[in-house]
Order: C-alpha cells, then sequence, then structure tokens
C-alpha cells in the first residue's frame, strides 16, 4: 500500500466525485470557501467564493499550520490533531486531515455555525475518504501494470560493449 507521503495519479473520474463533494459540503455547511490540499501544500480541488483569494498561498500555509500542529501534538504525546480552528472576527476555519493524506479547509462566516460545519465535515470526510482510497487502489494497479522499463534487459556488459 502507499504510504500516506506517496504521490498519487489523480484520475479525472475522482476529481469529480471530489469536486461534487466539495460543493454539496459547501451548500450543506453554508460556507464561503473549501478547499483541498496535500500535506505538501498542493491545492488539489477548491471551490465557492475564491476570487480575491491567493488558493496557493492558503494551500501551502495550511500545510505548514498542519506541519507545526503536528510538531505539538508530538510534544504532548498526541500522533496529530485530526481537526483545527481558527476563529477570526468576520471568518473562520475549519481544518481537518482525511486519512493521513489530504486537508480539508473549510471557510466560513456568520452565516454558518462551527457546529454545522463540523457536523457537515464529518460526513464529507468520509466520502472524501472513499474516493482517496480508490485513488490508492487505482494508483497501484496502474503501477503493478505498467509496462517494465525499456533499459531493464540493459547490463553494464552491453554498456561497456557498446562504448569499447
Amino acid at each position: 500500500m502507499l504510504g500516506p507521503q506517496s504521490s498519487l495519479v489523480m484520475y479525472d473520474e475522482e476529481y469529480q466525485r471530489i469536486l461534487l463533494l466539495l460543493e454539496r459540503l459547501l451548500r450543506e455547511s453554508n460556507s464561503k470557501v473549501i478547499f483541498l490540499v496535500d500535506k505538501n501544500g498542493q491545492l488539489i480541488a477548491a471551490t465557492g467564493e475564491t476570487a480575491g483569494l491567493d488558493t496557493t498561498s492558503l494551500a501551502s500555509l495550511t500545510a505548514g499550520n498542519i506541519a507545526a500542529t503536528g510538531g505539538l501534538a508530538k510534544l504532548i504525546g498526541e500522533k496529530e490533531f485530526s481537526i483545527l480552528f481558527h476563529e477570526g472576527e468576520k471568518d473562520n476555519i475549519h481544518i481537518s486531515i482525511i486519512g493521513g493524506r489530504v486537508i480539508l479547509v473549510v471557510i466560513f462566516d456568520q452565516r454558518s455555525s462551527l457546529g454545522l460545519v463540523r457536523l457537515r465535515v464529518k460526513k464529507a470526510t468520509n466520502e472524501l475518504a472513499i474516493v482517496f482510497e480508490d485513488l490508492v487502489r487505482k494508483t497501484e494497479e496502474a503501477a503493478s501494470a505498467s509496462a517494465p522499463s525499456p533499459f531493464a534487459e540493459i547490463t553494464d556488459d552491453d554498456i561497456d560493449n557498446l562504448f569499447n
């Protein structure tokens, strides 16, 4: 099985499933913006009021935030903090880790509540985890079915003979 830091291939079918889940979460949680980031800080998908937002910086800083709080967790004997919440004057950010692999970020304001966001995120997290399990399976199947390298049968002797 691929570890949390292994690279996944994002297939269009799973990407569309992810977008549908994020759009439904946006509606059901009455949030402003939702985005999904890998633990390296790469933006996977975003939906909502993203105009005017630097989603690249948000993705990178969110991954850094997860890494920093992961260090805090280890210091007190925890594996990780799987859910983070930041409360602002106007906007709030709810961050959760899905399957140890990706980060779900929900930005919401007074039109919603932390309780509603947490409830809807919990449901969406389970559904998104299934999509990422499917991606892991597909990636593993593709890796095992890939053709051998055309250089696999070349030996050191063949290289020596070529240059001698």
